[in-house]
Formats: structure tokens, sequence, C-alpha cells
């Protein structure tokens, strides 16, 4: 393949920038292209093109923003393999994984069009005020106007355009930063996005660190920002922000309670390789198991039978199951944290060691909460298993912790389901499913520190838009 060079693309131009930083595969160690590292001079510029750029955006109707998020969607599906074998070279994405991001990057384009032509407002009745009477109000909701993006590189092409496809709709303009570890893939989707039509200064990007991302978000020309990453990285946007409005897409280290009665062959497949799918880089990736102390040593075991059955290996080969972490200092922190569990009780019942980049998909047991592995975000392909006997228990040691993105809970009680919904103090709460699910229409996002607002093209739209009272005296 290829290597690619990355330019930002600002006010409709492709800009070379006098910085640059060379993207390895983290599989291979061979560079698969360079990226900008874009000057402060470059960021003002991404920003003045938006300031330009957002009255014409927000005049552009609404059939001509579907109209155009469906080009690009039909764009993306043209180009589904070689994006996927880009995305695998970059990040050590296993390529079904990848095929599958790209294919789920496309719907989230068609949906955004779908809810283009949808941004609505309602009629508010005053005639049930004596003030009121005999006036007539309306809510409509407009384009908030530059909008400022930052995402991550565990889904890089998927996430990009949660941030890309509202933004879009909604008839905003946006200042968008990649991931300094995986900004080729997202640069062919920018690609593709000016490749549709995409008007000039719609969308433009900037590439680099964190500097740049400070820089992008404290800047007063910015009315929204939406952030995917790290909760540390978003309590400083968060702080950042002032009185601007932010959406946050942050941590998380995904549970699930398997009950008793639940069907454990199912449940433990689901959630073994619920833990292990993208090498467990996803902030609702099935983190730790609670399983009732009837049924645990059971789901160890199955748990343990399915890892075991899972392919670690080249990215690029179709049977492979886990690819690597997107580099080997992330490997490096995994086994560190696995290491320090071990050493203080926890046993390793599969995997547990590093090979470069990759780490062996590892079941960890005897756990205790303030163990790294528990408690904070593992970000690799790493389970615990862990017993309770009540499931008071169970609900106590999930909202005890710092996040609260999604649960999972196997049962077939619908008193402990309606408990579970009613108690639980996360994001959201499946049902007969492990916390790692999410479909891209629906609304996703967390509480506590896994963050503040709600993706997903409709809810993405209400987030980037204002709502405005319009009253008329009759």
């Amino acid at each position: 393949m290829a290597a690619v060079a990355v330019r930002a693309l600002i006010g409709g131009r492709w800009i070379e920038s006098a910085r640059t930083a060379e993207i390895r595969d983290p599989y291979r160690g061979e560079v698969v292209g360079t990226a900008p590292v874009s000057s402060m001079e470059e960021l003002d510029a991404a920003l003045s093109a938006a300031v330009i750029t957002r009255d014409a955006a927000a005049a552009m109707p609404g059939y001509e923003r579907a109209s155009l998020l469906r080009r690009i969607a039909a764009l993306i599906e043209r180009d589904v393999a070689s994006l996927a074998q880009l995305m695998s070279c970059e990040t050590g994405k296993a390529i079904r994984d990848s095929e599958g991001e790209i294919r789920r990057s496309l719907e989230t384009f068609a949906l955004a069009a779908e809810e283009a032509i949808r941004i609505e407002g309602r009629h508010v009745p005053l005639d049930g005020s004596a003030m009121g009477a005999g006036k007539m109000a309306f809510l409509m909701r407009f384009p908030v106007g530059v909008v400022a993006a930052i995402t991550p590189f565990n889904a890089p092409f998927n996430l990009a355009a949660h941030k890309i496809a509202p933004s879009i709709a909604a008839g905003n303009a946006l200042v968008l930063k990649p991931p300094p570890q995986a900004p080729l893939i997202v640069y062919r989707l920018v690609e593709l996005v000016a490749e549709a039509g995409t008007p000039a200064g719609m969308v433009n990007t900037v590439y680099g660190g964190a500097d740049i991302g400070a820089a992008l978000v404290a800047d007063p020309r910015v009315d929204f920002i939406t952030f995917t990453g790290s909760s540390r990285a978003g309590a400083a946007i968060k702080a950042a922000s002032g009185l601007r409005r932010v959406a946050l897409e942050l941590g998380g280290n995904g549970t699930t309670i398997v009950h008793e009665d639940a069907d454990l062959a199912v449940a433990s497949a689901t959630c073994a390789r619920n833990s292990m799918r993208l090498a467990g880089q996803s902030c609702i990736s099935v983190q730790t198991v609670y399983a009732h102390e009837r049924v645990y040593q059971q789901v160890v075991e199955l748990i343990a039978a399915e890892v075991r059955e899972l392919k670690l290996g080249d990215p690029l080969d179709p049977v492979t199951d886990v690819g690597t972490l997107i580099d080997e200092s992330a490997a490096r922190r995994i086994e560190n944290w696995v290491h320090e569990a071990h050493r203080n009780g926890a046993r390793v019942v599969i995997g547990g060691q590093r090979m470069g980049a990759a780490f062996e998909p590892t079941v960890l047991t005897d756990v205790k909460p303030d163990m790294k592995v528990v408690c904070e975000e593992v970000f690799g392909p790493v389970i615990n298993v862990i017993p309770y006997a009540r499931i008071d228990d169970a609900f106590a040691a999930i909202n005890a912790g710092a996040y609260g993105l999604h649960a999972g809970v196997f049962t077939k009680s619908n008193e402990l389901t309606f408990a579970a919904l009613r108690r639980l103090r996360v994001g959201g709460v499946i049902i007969n499913g492990s916390s790692t699910w999410r479909t891209d229409q629906l609304a996703y996002g967390g509480v506590k520190a896994s963050g503040i607002g709600r993706e997903g093209p409709r809810y993405a739209i209400e987030e980037m838009t204002e709502q405005r009272l319009i009253v008329f005296n009759l």
C-alpha cells in the first residue's frame, strides 16, 4: 500500500504544513504515511474560514444538506475495501472490524441525511395564562455556528463521521482535529467529504497534539465543542469551555452482570468476544463481569474457553480476531497494569503476555475493586470476572465506580430487569446483552466521568443547534 501524505483542508484548499510526523503500522513497524503538525497560524486560518462560512452554511436548505450527506455515504460505500485496509495498517485493527466500521460510517451519514430535513420546533400554547392569552409562540432550532470537534484513535473513521455528519446536517461550519495516532484514515474521509461537493469552509481540518486541541477549544470564535476521548482530557475541555456548551463522550470501564438464571453459554460467549473486539479499545468494551456466586465458576470457565478460541495475529489476515493495540506504549501500559494486579493477588486465568504492540486476550479473577484493571479504564483486551452474592452488591459496585457509560444485564427475571433499569446510574442499560452495544441512530453517551450530552445523528444535531423562542403579539 502506498504511503499516504496527509494535508489539512482549510477554506476549501489543501494545505501542506512545514512540520510532519510519521505514522507507523503498529504490527509491521513500517511507515504508512505522514501527517501535518499544524501551526497556530494554520489553526487561526481554519477558524477564520469557518467563521466566514457559517452564515452560508446556515442558509443551505435542508434538502441540499441531505443530498450532500447521501453523496458522502455513496463515496464511502465505493471505497470500503481500500479504506478498511488503510485503517488496519494504521491502527492495527483486525480487517473484519475495520470493514465493519467503514460500513457503519456510511450508515451514520445516511442517518444524518434523514435527520437534516427533520430539524423542527414546536408550537407553545400561551392561552393558559392571562399574560399569554392572544399571543402565539414557537420554539425553533438554529445552527450554533462554528463547531470544534476532536476525535480519538479507537474508531477513527466512525467517530469522525459522528462529528462531521451532524454538523453538516445542522448547517454549521466545522473545524476538526483528528487523533495524532490515526490521522490517515480521517484524512481519507475528509477527502471524500470534499469530493462530494461540500462547500469550501464548511469542513476544515487541523492536525497535531494536545497543544493544537487546547488552542482550538479555547478560541472564542468556537460556538460549540464536541469531544470524544479520555475523561481527563474531557475535564480539561470542560474547564476551558466557559459558558459555551459542550458534548463530551468520555471513558468507561464497561460492566456486565450475569445473573444465576441467565443463559450462561450465550452470556459468557458475548462477554468474552465483546471484551476482546477491537483489542478492547472501546469505552464500552466489557471490562468486568459480575457473575452470581452460584454460576461464577462456570462463567469463568466458559469465558476462558471462548477467549482461547480467539486468534491474535496479523490485522490484515481475514481470520484474525484480535489485532494490535494502537502502539507499543499502550500495550506496555496494559502489561504493567496486569502484572501489578497479579502481584497483588489477581489470578491470570489465560493470557497476560505482550508481544510488541499486541497483548494476549486476558482473563483475570480474584481482582480487587481498587486495582487499576477494575476501577480505571483498561482500554485493552482484558476482562475481569467477579462473584456477587446479592444483586444489590453488583448494583452498588457498578454505581460506586467513577464511570457510567453502559452496563449489560443477562437475566430472565423481569423484576431484576426493572430493578437494573431504575438503579444503575449509567447512560445505557443493555438487557440480555453486554455493555458493548451501540447502534448509530440511538442516543449514546454517559454520566459521571463518562461524559455530558449524547451522540447519534438526531441527538448530536440537537446538541449542535440552539433553541430560539419566537413570540407573535397578535
